[in-house]
């Protein structure tokens, strides 16, 4: 059935003002302008949240088929369409399970594909990744998950200085399975080198990662300089100083930074005491972090909230809107089905009032509830 949103439409190339999209069944069929739209609310792609690990009290990180689809229904009432299951360090039994778990929920569109940030990562920059998982990348664990997962594996976060690891990028880019730098205690050449075996994600950049010197610029500069290589940025004020946001998507350009909310359990819900990886996580005043030592434990923002802070940061409309949605499908593989108001994409479509609060959510042409 063709249907039509009225409003300021946010494309790849900018906003008409007075617009329209045009959709039938799950895909957008036209994108024009619509002079005698009335309709004032921004009409903005479906965000594509790559990298968060729950929300709404659920999470992702113990493999748990049920609490992911209540974690990604929380997300989508945010306006995420598309997003990765991400799970933090952990034994590769429970990397094989989860793999196991999520594989229908991928097969049925709940779950884009599962990212597993660790366990191969620097002990040095570990963060609120649990320690007494981390180890040296496996080609035959990745491997062999690579198999499970059926295409289900779609990202797996790892320091390159770690032994093992420019073996294990070039098998998972032979796989087609994004290799993504963090959590790295890197030098600038060593990130290079995991660049040129086929890197081309900065995980959550800056955090969890050697900070820039400038006899050794490190794995922030090595990653903001390659032109293949999209930088996340977790846009909530905590994670990243707005002024690094802004610097950080002046450098890499919005076509090559994404947002990602780096979301836990307690994303939508109260401060108190959560759990993320078997670790304890305080969080108040809406910021997580480990009971033990404080370290941040990823966030309790949602995409909507992060097109908030970026855009009142000074990043302009339609660079955020490309940020939260149309660089992360790029980067993630997933360009030519969603992540744009353009023709032939599913109809996945955000509508924002002015104060950019989410007002409706549509999904492969349904409006969800």
């Amino acid at each position: 059935m063709a249907l039509r949103v009225n409003g300021k439409v946010v494309t790849p190339t900018g906003v008409v003002r007075q617009g329209c999209v045009e959709l039938d069944g799950d895909r957008i069929t036209a994108v024009a302008e619509y002079p005698s739209a009335r309709d004032g609310h921004w009409i903005v792609p479906g965000f594509v949240d790559m990298h968060t690990h729950g929300g709404g009290g659920h999470t992702f990180t113990t493999g748990d088929a049920d609490s992911a689809r209540h974690a990604a229904a929380f997300h989508l009432g945010h306006g995420t369409t598309t997003l990765l299951a991400s799970l933090v360090s952990s034994p590769y039994e429970l990397m094989r399970d989860a793999t196991a778990a999520f594989r229908p929920l991928v097969e049925e569109g709940v779950l884009a594909g599962v990212h597993f940030e660790g366990p191969y990562l620097s002990s040095a920059r570990c963060g609120a990744q649990n320690p007494e998982f981390l180890r040296d990348p496996s080609t035959e664990e990745l491997a062999a998950l690579v198999e499970l997962g059926d295409g289900a594996v779609r990202m797996v976060t790892l320091a390159p200085e770690r032994d093992g690891a420019l073996e294990a990028i070039k098998l998972l880019t032979a796989h087609r399975v994004v290799a993504a730098v963090g959590h790295t205690d890197a030098t600038y050449d060593q990130t290079r080198a995991a660049v040129a075996a086929g890197a081309s994600v900065g995980t959550h950049l800056f955090n969890g990662m050697r900070p820039v010197h400038h006899r050794e610029p490190g794995p922030v500069v090595a990653l903001l300089d390659a032109p293949n290589v999209v930088c996340e940025l977790v846009a909530d004020g905590v994670h990243l100083h707005d002024g690094m946001l802004t610097f950080a998507t002046s450098t890499a350009g919005p076509e090559r930074a994404a947002l990602i909310t780096d979301a836990m359990a307690a994303a939508g819900m109260p401060d108190g005491e959560y759990e993320l990886g078997g670790q304890a996580v305080t969080v108040a005043d809406g910021v997580a972090r480990l009971s033990r030592d404080g370290a941040i434990a990823g966030s309790t923002l949602t995409m909507d909230a992060a097109l908030r802070h970026a855009v009142h940061a000074g990043i302009p409309m339609a660079d955020a809107c490309r940020m939260v949605a149309t660089t992360p499908a790029r980067a993630i593989g997933l360009g030519d089905r969603v992540g744009a108001l353009q023709v032939g994409l599913r109809a996945d479509l955000v509508v924002l009032d002015d104060d950019l609060n989410v007002v409706r959510v549509m999904r492969g042409g349904s409006w969800v509830e």
